[in-house]
């Protein structure tokens, strides 16, 4: 699939030798702009200040009646003369003097010139005269403009502005050139979605067998999920399987400082996909230009709203059996407009979800296709150990773990790169921060206490490591890997996620005395979760099953306004009281457990300070200590 500038398609290319070198906006301007300022100098030249060889007019009147002036020429108020002993300075006419006259009639001037039988001229200045005053006028105008136009032009190239390709088209035209560049097979994982598009795909290579039971192909297709789900490849791969011409442009394209560029775009793009029907338009980002009309604080957006209109003409007009099909994405279908999403428009709405175990293990494979693996890769731990990855967060592990290979030099991409690509990703940098031996100990004590937690706890995603080596923002890190796939958690469980993450600080306070400003992340989750629970998921035996939606979220940024609520003062008491209640009674179980398991706790503590990072199998190496050997325990803590 090969882009190409929209809407001047070459069918064939052309001839750089036969195509003259473009000049620039300055040379095509410069000899205009030279002669403009050559008029304008000139013209003030000869309407401002003395001119050369000019003399006073009562020099020349007295000269006139000495007998001195041979012949003289009168334009207007000009006159211009000559010497009756041919001075020596000459004027640009000839003339060997010149003068102006007074405003006013001199009655004496010619009858002096007859007495002295001066020659005398009178040239007519109407035509001159006009001619002088239409120039006046329009030579700044003129040059104005012209500067104005380069000027403007020059900063549309270099900024992007207004003037610059304000009303040419952004759209891609992809053309297939025989064998597609994506298809299903190149998209791993989302069979469902696959599935909903591969009847677009049968539409668009076997229209007559669908309109034999007189069935209509969905005009429009939105493509919703998670940002860096793949729904930009499932669009080109359904051109790619059904081998038709695919428009595609970005939502935010359309807009425009000027009204009606937008939409003169849509009725572009759509001119343009339906004289090659069956085509495929795909709209990236479509909540750019969707959002619904009228709401949100500081009214509509005339842009955005024509272009919304025109847009919604085009996509069920009063004569619409083309087969063009529009298909968009979107991870915010939740602010377009309800016009837009109603049947006739977009029919069909596909959920692009973030891929489970096997689809990550698949999408892997792919971006692996070509690279050097090692043997010891185990795509299973790896798909395993990455739940809630999108394709293209899958797509960056891959490329991090092969750019950490090259780094050190490997011949191929091993288990080691993937873990601390992994480690990169999710936790940050590996810092540099060097812990005195007290807050080495206190960061050891408090994630002992989340492990101890999360291993005799019921109900708890298994240990995976825990390290006290600073990552990101975080001193330590205690992670745990889920079995499966998880869609619905319980309450039971939820209970247990609390009580991990109040075991560093129950930890803490236990072991040191005090607490510090390391559980402040802890506490933060651990307060968002119970008030959920208490709020959201109706888990408070006081409350009941109840749904209370409060809180405050930045106005401008799409979220609710922080004064809508629904919730009374007395209702939030509650809900406080409750995911107090729920933080207290975690707190407690977290420091039962930290107490029944010392030795446990003490060891690991021991093995952290020791080797400052525990993978799976040394945790299960000191946790799976049997509590009644306390022998064992205290060789494991020594």
């Amino acid at each position: 699939m090969s882009p190409q500038s929209f809407p001047n398609d070459p069918k064939k290319p052309s001839d750089p030798k036969k195509e003259a070198p473009k000049k620039s906006a300055l040379q095509s301007y410069l000899p205009v702009l030279i002669l403009l300022g050559a008029l304008m100098s000139w013209n003030f030249y000869k309407s401002s200040g003395q001119q050369p060889n000019e003399v006073p007019y009562s020099e020349f009147f007295q000269a006139a009646e000495d007998g001195e002036v041979k012949s003289v020429e009168i334009s207007g108020e000009k006159l211009q003369g000559d010497w009756i002993d041919g001075h020596t300075g000459v004027s640009p006419e000839g003339y060997d003097f010149q003068a102006l006259l007074p405003g006013f009639a001199d009655d004496e001037l010619l009858p002096t010139l007859r007495k002295q039988k001066v020659e005398v001229k009178i040239q007519s200045e109407e035509g001159m005269y006009v001619f002088y005053s239409i120039l006046n006028a329009l030579l700044p105008i003129l040059f104005i403009v012209l500067l104005f136009t380069w000027m403007s032009r020059r900063a549309g190239k270099m900024m992007g502005g207004p003037f610059s390709g304000m009303m040419k088209g952004r759209i891609k035209k992809f053309e297939h050139e025989g064998k597609p560049e994506v298809t299903f097979d190149e998209v791993a994982g989302q069979k469902g979605a696959k599935q909903d598009l591969a009847e677009i795909v049968n539409f668009l290579k076997h229209p007559v067998e669908f309109q034999r039971l007189g069935a209509r192909v969905p005009r429009g297709v939105l493509l919703v999920g998670p940002p860096g789900t793949g729904k930009t490849l499932l669009a080109r791969a359904v051109a790619g399987e059904a081998q038709v011409p695919f428009y595609s442009i970005n939502g935010s394209e359309f807009i425009e400082m000027f009204v009606g560029v937008g939409a003169s775009r849509v009725r572009e793009l759509f001119e343009s996909a339906r004289k090659e029907a069956p085509a495929i338009i795909f709209i990236d980002e479509i909540d750019a230009v969707g959002r619904a009309r009228g709401a949100g604080l500081g009214g509509g957006h005339d842009e955005r709203e024509q272009t919304l209109n025109q847009m919604l003409s085009e996509m069920d007009g009063f004569a619409r059996d083309d087969a063009t099909i529009v298909i968009a994405a979107t991870n915010r279908p939740d602010v377009l407009d309800p016009a837009l999403l109603r049947p006739g428009r977009f029919d069909r709405r596909v959920v692009v979800e973030r891929p489970e175990r096997e689809a990550r293990k698949a999408i892997l494979q792919v971006h692996l296709k070509g690279k050097p693996v090692g043997s010891g890769v185990d795509l299973d731990m790896i798909a395993g150990d990455t739940p809630g990855f999108s394709g293209a967060e899958l797509a960056n592990l891959v490329n991090e773990a092969a750019l950490g290979a090259t780094r050190r030099n490997g011949q191929s991409i091993d288990q080691i790169d993937f873990r601390a690509a992994y480690d990169k990703i999710v936790l940050g940098e590996k810092r540099e921060t060097k812990l005195d031996p007290e807050e080495k100990r206190r960061v050891a004590i408090h994630e002992a206490g989340h492990a101890i937690a999360a291993h005799f706890s019921e109900r708890t995603e298994p240990l995976s490591r825990v390290t006290i080596i600073p990552f990101g923002m975080a001193l330590g890190v205690t992670q745990q890997t889920p079995q499966a796939d998880r869609v619905i958690t319980t309450r039971p469980e939820l209970e247990a996620r609390l009580r991990v993450l109040m075991g560093g600080f129950a930890a803490e306070k236990r072991f040191m005395g005090e607490t510090s400003t390391g559980a402040a992340s802890d506490l933060q989750k651990a307060s968002e979760l119970a008030f959920k629970m208490v709020a959201h998921f109706g888990m408070s035996d006081v409350l009941g099953p109840i749904y209370v939606e409060h809180g405050s979220e930045h106005p401008f940024l799409g979220r609710s306004m922080g004064s809508e609520s629904n919730a009374s003062d007395a209702m939030v008491n509650t809900i406080e009281t409750e995911a107090q209640s729920f933080l207290s009674r975690a707190l407690a179980e977290a420091d039962g457990l930290l107490e029944e398991y010392q030795a446990h706790f003490d060891a690991l503590v021991a093995a952290l300070l020791d080797k400052e990072i525990l993978e799976k199998e040394e945790l299960h190496a000191v946790l799976d200590l049997d509590k009644g050997n306390e022998a064992a325990l205290n060789e494991a803590s020594t």
